[in-house]
């Protein structure tokens, strides 16, 4: 969200004691600041927020002028940016048992180990949920570090005191939490349901007409808690306080004046892989790459712009990207680092790239502006220790940042409209086709390559 968030005015509540929050929330950057994802402020004694601290640790905080608000800061810590987490928070302070009047669950599960933990006063009154107050998403009005990841699926029940699993459940297939998108709950008078939906990512499905503004450009995206596509993450990051992630992780800056590689925030096994980005570095003209790696490259001392000017000493492991100064594809192997080879046309930050990993037939492809490159002919991959690979990129002060698309279907904020293209799994939205329109571009075959997404690599990521 990064600098969008959405804003209502409450009405009169149902009930001021008594209300529970629900939203599935994907991570952005781990900035090391605090990123407030559920507020109110009136001054600084009438305040309320759920957020996540520089610690990765979730802090509910109750400030009222009269009594004892209640807090509580879980001793866990969530530092995945690749996971979907889904936070319940219940404030009930009517609650006989006052360990019970502030409850938090996390994918269905309970939170009991806090750091801090104290409870509201009995039927202490909630700074949230009363009337005229200004509900925030993704922000707190009087600070200025923002959400910076994704929100779905987010309820507001005014009255009601639910548990998580009213919102969802545990798929008998996967074992995996998931969410309820038709829950049968009771919203009240300030009660509302954001589905985020496209056209229409401010409104309210719950009934109650309690519709929010947005400010700032928000944009709908296929990654959903249901289908979790891939990202950049800052837990594969070779530059050191360099890099900063925004739009949910698909934009990226390297700000320092040196080479920097990243991976991705999912990995494949086995089948075919398709993602495709603009832009980069202007500083120099066509300083960026974009290919695949095996994980064990970033595990084992991988640490360059994709191999380019590796350190001495590293252990090698596979790793392969498309150079858009002179168009030389830069390799590593399980045998060799630093090698270079000519491949394709030199590209600019203007230009879109496409990286196809056959995995099946060890071969990787790449486009420009969506023409296959080198006619057609794939790099041969040295995959000999059956790895599991991941998106690479890498660039030098990359000050501008290049966004990329996994098939969520939005460059940076600029969302894809006119023909755009799904993966034969009817998965994704991009730019270009992930199987050049079905052409036998590919070493003279014909083959569908698939976005790197949950539901895709459960079929064919190995």
């Amino acid at each position: 969200m990064a600098t969008t968030y959405l804003t209502d005015t409450q009405g009169t509540p149902t009930n001021n004691i008594k209300w529970t929050w629900s939203s599935w929330i994907k991570r952005g950057a781990l900035s090391g600041a605090v990123e407030n994802i559920f507020t109110t402020y009136v001054d600084a004694s009438n305040l309320f927020y759920i957020r996540f601290e520089a610690n990765d640790s979730i802090y509910i905080r109750n400030i009222a002028s009269v009594g004892t608000g209640g807090k509580l800061t879980t001793n866990a810590k969530y530092r995945d940016p690749a996971a979907w987490y889904h936070i319940v928070f219940v404030y009930d302070s009517a609650n006989a048992s006052a360990g019970d009047r502030m409850r938090l669950y996390v994918n269905g599960v309970e939170e009991t180990s806090f750091s801090l933990d104290t409870n509201p006063s009995s039927s202490q009154v909630c700074t949230m949920n009363a009337d005229t107050r200004v509900v925030e998403l993704g922000r707190r009005s009087d600070e200025v570090t923002n959400f910076t990841g994704i929100l779905a699926h987010t309820h507001f029940c005014d009255g009601q005191a639910y548990a998580a699993s009213d919102f969802g459940e545990t798929d008998a297939t996967s074992g995996i939490w998931i969410a309820k998108t038709s829950p049968s709950v009771t919203y009240g008078n300030n009660g509302f349901f954001l589905k985020y939906a496209s056209g229409a990512l401010g409104t309210d499905s719950s009934g109650e007409s309690n519709d929010f503004t947005v400010s700032g450009t928000m944009t709908n995206t296929k990654d959903t808690p249901d289908n979790n596509f891939c990202t950049w993450t800052p837990l594969l990051n070779r530059v050191t306080n360099a890099s900063t992630f925004t739009n949910a992780n698909t934009t990226v800056k390297n700000t320092n004046a040196n080479w920097g590689s990243l991976g991705g925030s999912l990995l494949a096994r086995s089948g075919k892989w398709y993602y495709e980005a603009i832009g980069g570095n202007t500083t120099g003209p066509g300083y960026m790459h974009y290919g695949f790696c095996s994980t064990e490259y970033f595990a084992q001392g991988g640490g360059s712009g994709g191999v380019q000017g590796e350190p001495s000493g590293v252990v090698y492991k596979p790793c392969y990207t498309y150079y858009g100064s002179n168009g030389n594809i830069y390799y590593a192997t399980n045998s060799a680092i630093n090698q270079s080879s000519a491949y394709g046309a030199t590209y600019a930050n203007t230009d879109y790239i496409g990286v196809f990993l056959d995995l099946d037939n060890l071969k990787m492809y790449w486009s420009k502006n969506g023409a296959i490159q080198n006619s057609g002919t794939g790099m041969t991959i040295d995959n000999t220790n059956s790895d599991f690979w991941t998106p690479v990129t890498g660039t030098y002060v990359d000050a501008t940042g290049h966004d990329t698309n996994f098939g969520n279907g939005v460059f940076g904020t600029t969302s894809l409209g006119g023909t755009t293209y799904s993966d034969a799994n009817s998965e994704g939205i991009f730019k270009y086709s992930p199987n050049d329109g079905g052409a036998s571009s590919f070493d003279g075959s014909a083959k569908n390559f698939y976005a790197l997404c949950t539901n895709n690599i459960k079929l064919y990521g190995g």
